[in-house]
């Protein structure tokens, strides 16, 4: 009892408020039928049909957090339906502006590196370059991140190729061999070592690179962390229906939308669904022939610092 009345002046010292909800919209009474056909593609009593009909699948056991109704449920499903060619027009103006919000640091910085496969449904044409490893058609995609941001993507390869050779055809590549920078990317062992790109040891033979492993795996975190708040930011990057190109633009303006996101400090709804696993662990170790070099640089940083 004298937990209950110190709660209730513990509230009453801050001025607790009772959360409001404002109660939502009726579509079904606030539009006429011809506007209903225009937004959902069906009538009210067609919609009321597939409410009565979905209603056992979509019902919620409880009013927790005030969840959407399975009318809700069904007309937000209805109205994505009906607008494919707006959400492709829309992906392709926000992908178009990729270079503006995701740019690479030219300054001192650590990055991590990794891929994020997002998967897709089986393509009419060369589906077999789109099986993963797991088995499951994707596209596999280059994340580049510093501690927030998203600073460099690829997003067009299919699921089978190996992350060393997106890597390897990429324009970061190019750039980052030919002019080297003053920082270093951060990659687990499906990336060749090289001397802005620290994987690894794949076996710690001493107490020192044990310590660098450890330090390594840690500073990894932040892009393992990264992928977890775009997919559940964006829940269609779990699985999207559509064809190659338009999976790249849609994968593209959620990359965008991100960026801008936190740039504005919009907050993360709160989610229990657990992020997929970054990148496949399994994919053989890459080599180049910059390894010595990288390898040199790697043993340079482990001296000074482990």
């Amino acid at each position: 009892m004298a937990g209950v009345v110190h709660r209730h002046h513990h509230f009453a010292r801050r001025g607790y408020r009772q959360r409001v909800y404002v109660e939502r919209t009726k579509p079904l009474e606030q539009y006429t039928t011809e506007e209903l056909y225009v937004r959902f593609r069906f009538g009210k009593a067609d919609i009321e049909y597939l409410v009565n009909l979905l209603r056992p699948k979509l019902q919620h056991r409880t009013q927790r957090s005030h969840g959407l109704s399975v009318e809700d449920q069904i007309l937000i499903a209805l109205r994505f339906y009906a607008l494919c060619d707006v959400v492709r027009d829309v992906s392709i103006a926000l992908a178009s502006l990729v270079n503006e919000f995701v740019s690479f640091p030219k300054d001192n910085q650590i990055a991590q590196q990794s891929t994020a496969h997002v998967h897709i449904q089986a393509p009419r044409e060369n589906e077999w370059e789109f099986i993963n490893r797991k088995g499951r058609h994707s596209i596999n995609v280059q994340l580049v991140c510093d501690a927030d941001l998203i600073t460099n993507c690829v997003v067009k390869w299919p699921g089978s190729v190996h992350d060393a050779r997106i890597l390897r055809e990429s324009a970061l590549y190019r750039d980052l061999q030919t002019n080297q920078p003053d920082g270093i990317i951060l990659g687990d062992s499906a990336y060749p070592l090289l001397p802005w790109l620290m994987t690894p040891f794949l076996t710690a033979n001493t107490p020192v690179q044990a310590r660098f492993n450890t330090a390594h795996c840690r500073a990894r975190c932040a892009i393992k962390r990264l992928n977890g708040v775009l997919k559940r930011r964006f829940a269609c990057l779990n699985y999207l229906r559509a064809e190659p190109q338009k999976a790249c633009n849609i994968t593209l303006a959620c990359i965008v939308l991100h960026n801008i996101a936190t740039k504005r400090n919009v907050p993360l709804c709160a989610d229990n669904d657990a992020p997929e696993p970054l990148g496949d662990p399994n994919q053989p170790p890459a080599f180049c022939q910059n390894e010595q070099t990288g390898r040199a640089t790697r043993d340079a940083i482990v001296r000074h610092y482990f």
